[in-house]
C-alpha cells in the first residue's frame, strides 16, 4: 500500500519518521520557494494542522517563529508571532525523497520535510516551552482557528 502525500505530511509533523522511533527526535520543516526556486521562507512546523473544513484545499499549519532565549524565562515564543499560517494549494504530491511538495495558489511551492540542523532544534525548544502551558492552551493552539493569542506568551 502506497502513502498519499496527506499520511505523508501527518507523518513528518507527528514526527513518526523518527529513526530512534522517538518522536521528539524527528519533525517536520516548511521550505516555501519562489516559481524561480528562490527560498523565501524556512522554519520548523509545530505537530499539528488543521485542514480548512469546506476547502480541503486549504491547511493551516503553525510555522515556529518569534522564539527567543530570555534572562527570566529561557526559551520562550510569542505566540502572537508563531501565529497559524494557511497553505492554500492547488496540487500535492511526494517526491522522490519522500518530502510533500504542494504548488501554492500564489504560485509558490511549499515543501513539507524532515526538520534537520537548527529547524528540529527550535521544534525541540517548541516540545519543551510546551510543557509551560496549561492543558487548555495547548489544545486552544493545536486548533488553529485564531490569528491572535490572548493568553500568556503573547
Amino acid at each position: 500500500m502506497s502513502t498519499t502525500w496527506q499520511e505523508r505530511f501527518a507523518e513528518l509533523l507527528a514526527g513518526n519518521h523518527a529513526a530512534s522511533g522517538d518522536p521528539v527526535d524527528a519533525g517536520a520543516q516548511l521550505v516555501v520557494q519562489e516559481a524561480d526556486g528562490t527560498e523565501v521562507f524556512r522554519h520548523a512546523l509545530a505537530r499539528h494542522h488543521r485542514t480548512e473544513e469546506g476547502d480541503a484545499n486549504l491547511i493551516w499549519i503553525r510555522p515556529l517563529v518569534g522564539g527567543s532565549s530570555t534572562p527570566d524565562l529561557g526559551y520562550v515564543f510569542n505566540l502572537n508571532v508563531a501565529r497559524r499560517r494557511a497553505l492554500h494549494w492547488t496540487e500535492g504530491r511526494l517526491d522522490d525523497n519522500g518530502d510533500v511538495v504542494l504548488h501554492l495558489v500564489s504560485g509558490e511551492i511549499a515543501r513539507i520535510q524532515p526538520a534537520e540542523g537548527e529547524q528540529l532544534a527550535e521544534l525541540q525548544r517548541w516540545d519543551h516551552f510546551l510543557d509551560r502551558l496549561t492543558r487548555e492552551e495547548e489544545t486552544a493552539l493545536a486548533r488553529l482557528d485564531a490569528d491572535s493569542w490572548h493568553g500568556q506568551f503573547s
